[in-house]
């Protein structure tokens, strides 16, 4: 069995993270397993700065993403345009008063 905790993390599962994550989060984002993540820590050579909040630890989000070169989060992590359907997108069907037929 590996260490690993799951597939890597995806650029959009990546920008739904919350303000801070846990070390098994961080350690998929980097594709490496939990016990790499905790051997880094001990070594001081984790990628980024690292909280402990009581006995666990904690990974702001702004420095994991910063360390993967993410360093804007655009306005939606999904096009806009890939959810819309040409069918389901609002057209004008009344012309204006204004308008002069061509």
């Amino acid at each position: 069995m590996s260490g690993r905790s799951g597939a890597p993390l995806g650029f959009a599962e990546a920008l739904d993270l919350p303000l801070s994550v846990d070390l098994r989060t961080a350690a998929r984002a980097f594709a490496i397993c939990p016990a790499t993540a905790y051997k880094l820590i001990r070594l001081d050579a984790f990628p980024c700065p690292v909280l402990r909040v009581g006995g666990r630890y904690r990974i702001p989000t702004a420095y994991l993403l910063s360390t993967l070169g993410i360093e804007e989060r655009p306005v939606y992590a999904v096009s806009l345009e890939d959810d819309l359907a040409p069918s389901t997108q609002p057209h004008d069907t009344h012309s204006r008063a204004s308008e002069v037929p061509a």
